[in-house]
C-alpha cells in the first residue's frame, strides 16, 4: 500500500503538479501515437514544452509586479487580511500528502470518464489548477467531516474533483466555440463560473460584429492604444503611479530597494508598469508556441486512445484573440474590487486583501468572454462580475475555512467558492460518515449529464445525416431554401 502511494504522490508531484513535463509528455506520446518521425516527435515535444516554459515566464515576469502592486495598493489603501489562527502552510504541512494523492486518483478516474462517455470530450490538462481544485475541495471536506480518515478524503476528494474537471469544460463550451470555432481544444479554468454568468448577462447589451474591442475605432491621436504592449504599459503605469502617491513612503522604498538600493520610488512604479507589459508579452508568445505543438500532437490521443477527445487548457491560452479585452476585464474588475473595498472597510465588515493576480486573469477571462457576446460592453461587465465575486466571495468565504487555511478565500478564483459553498450546503446531509455521498452524488451527476448530452449529440448527428441525404441531384435548392 505504502508503494502505492508513493507513487501516486510522484505522480502528483512531478508530472501533474509541473505543467511543462506534463504537456511536453502528452505531446511526445500524442506524436508517437501518430508515428511521426523520432525526430519530429523531439522536436514537437521540446517546443511544446519550451513554449509552457517561456509562458511561466512571462507569469513570473507581470505577477511580481502584480505583487508589488498589491502590497502597495494595500498600503494606500489602509487595508491588510484579517487575522487568522489557521494559515496554507500549516493545512498543507498535514494534508499535502491527501491533496496529492487526490490529484492523481482522480485525474485517473477522469481518464476513465472521458474514455467511457465520449460527450465528455476535454481531457483537463491545467496542472496547477489540478493542485489548487484539489486542495479547495480536501479543505472543504476536512470542514464537514473532520474526523475522515486520509483514505476517506482521497476518494471522496478524488470522486467530486474527477466529476469538475470532467463537467467545467462542457459547460463553457458554448462560449468557448464563440472564441474557437474550430474547436480545437477547451477552457479549463476556476474562473469559469464568472466567464459563465457574463455570458449569458452581457447578451442584451451589445454585438460583438459592431462592438468587437478588437476592431474599436479611435481617434488617430490614440490609434497607439491598438497595440496591446503600449496600451498595458500605459494603463498599468498610470495605475501603478497613483498607488505609489498615496501608498506608505516606508513601503514604497522598501518594494523598490528589492529591485535597486538607489532607484526612486516613481521610477521603481515605471519599471513596474513596463515589466508588467514585458511579461504578458512573452506570455502571449509562449501561448501560441506551445499551442502550435500540443493541439496537433494531441490528435495522437484523439484517435488512438480516447476517441473524439480534445485538451482543456489554461486561460492564456484564448488571451491572444482578444488581449485588449482581457486588459478592459483587468482594469473593471480592479476598479469594482476597490470600490467594494472602500464600502466594506466603511462598513467595518471585513477587510479585503486586493488580490491583484486573481483579478487580472479572473477579470481578464470573463471579459474575454463577454467581448465574444457583446464587444467591449460585454468586456466591462466581465470585468464587474469578476470583481464583485472575487470581493463578495472573499468576504463571506474566510470564516468557512476557518478550520484550515483561511488563506484560500483571498487566493480563490470563483469556481473555488462555488466549490466551497457546495460542499458547505451539503453539510447537514453527509456530515461525517455520509461523507462518501459527495463523490456517489458528484459522479452520478456527471454521467447522467454525459448520457444526456450523448444522447443529444446522438440524435442531432442523425438529422444532419438525414438531411444530407435528402440533398440531392434535384433537391438542393429545395434543402438551401428550406433551411
Amino acid at each position: 500500500m505504502d508503494i502505492v502511494k508513493d507513487v501516486l504522490t510522484f505522480l502528483a508531484d512531478n508530472v501533474f503538479g509541473q505543467v511543462p513535463v506534463l504537456i511536453g509528455l502528452i505531446t511526445l506520446i500524442g506524436l508517437l501515437l501518430q508515428r511521426k518521425r523520432l525526430e519530429d516527435v523531439l522536436a514537437g515535444a521540446l517546443r511544446a514544452t519550451i513554449g509552457v516554459v517561456i509562458l511561466f515566464i512571462g507569469v513570473e515576469v507581470f505577477t511580481g509586479g502584480l505583487t508589488s502592486f498589491q502590497t502597495v495598493l494595500a498600503s494606500a489603501m489602509g487595508t491588510e487580511p484579517p487575522k487568522a489562527d489557521h494559515t496554507l502552510t500549516e493545512f498543507l504541512s498535514r494534508q499535502g500528502g491527501t491533496v496529492a494523492l487526490v490529484i492523481t486518483v482522480a485525474f485517473l478516474l477522469h481518464v476513465v470518464i472521458v474514455r467511457l462517455f465520449p460527450a465528455a470530450r476535454y481531457l483537463y490538462l491545467t496542472g496547477h489548477l489540478m493542485f489548487w481544485i484539489s486542495t479547495v475541495t480536501v479543505a472543504a471536506l476536512v470542514t464537514i467531516a473532520p474526523d475522515a480518515d486520509q483514505l476517506t478524503l482521497v476518494l471522496c476528494g478524488a470522486g467530486f474533483v474527477a466529476a469538475y474537471w470532467t463537467l467545467q469544460p462542457l459547460w463553457m463550451r458554448p462560449l468557448m466555440r464563440r472564441v474557437m470555432p474550430d474547436d480545437r481544444f477547451g477552457y479549463a479554468h476556476t474562473s469559469s463560473l464568472a466567464a459563465l454568468v457574463t455570458g449569458y448577462a452581457a447578451r442584451p447589451f451589445g454585438d460583438r460584429e459592431r462592438h468587437d474591442t478588437e476592431k474599436l475605432k479611435l481617434p488617430r491621436q490614440l490609434s497607439f492604444f491598438k497595440d496591446i504592449n503600449v496600451s498595458t504599459a500605459l494603463v498599468i503605469t498610470v495605475i501603478m503611479l497613483a498607488a505609489v502617491a498615496f501608498a506608505d513612503d516606508a513601503v514604497v522604498a522598501k518594494l523598490a530597494a528589492e529591485m535597486d538600493d538607489k532607484l526612486s520610488p516613481w521610477v521603481w512604479g515605471l519599471l513596474v508598469g513596463l515589466r508588467f507589459a514585458g511579461g504578458i508579452a512573452i506570455l502571449l508568445f509562449g501561448v501560441r508556441m506551445f499551442l502550435a505543438e500540443i493541439v496537433p500532437a494531441f490528435k495522437g490521443f484523439s484517435d488512438r486512445v480516447i476517441p473524439g477527445t480534445r485538451p482543456a487548457l489554461d486561460a492564456p491560452t484564448v488571451f491572444p484573440v482578444a488581449p485588449t479585452a482581457v486588459m478592459i476585464g483587468f482594469v473593471s474588475a480592479l476598479a469594482v474590487f476597490l470600490a467594494c473595498l472602500a464600502a466594506f472597510a466603511a462598513a467595518g465588515w471585513f477587510t479585503l486583501a486586493p488580490p491583484m493576480i486573481m483579478l487580472f486573469f479572473v477579470g481578464g477571462a470573463a471579459a474575454l468572454f463577454g467581448n465574444a457576446v457583446a464587444g467591449w460592453r460585454g468586456a466591462v461587465i466581465g470585468g464587474v462580475i469578476s470583481g464583485l465575486t472575487l470581493a463578495v466571495g472573499q468576504a463571506v468565504t474566510w470564516d468557512l475555512f476557518d478550520r484550515t487555511a483561511p488563506e484560500l478565500a483571498t487566493l480563490a478564483d470563483p469556481d473555488w467558492y462555488a466549490i466551497a459553498w457546495l460542499l458547505k450546503a451539503a453539510d447537514p446531509l453527509v456530515g461525517g460518515a455520509a461523507v462518501w455521498a459527495v463523490p456517489v452524488v458528484a459522479l452520478a451527476a456527471t454521467a447522467v449529464t454525459l448520457v444526456v448530452l450523448g444522447r443529444r449529440e446522438s440524435r442531432r448527428a442523425a438529422v444532419q445525416d438525414t438531411a444530407g441525404k435528402d440533398t440531392g441531384p434535384g433537391k438542393g435548392a429545395e434543402a438551401v431554401s428550406g433551411a
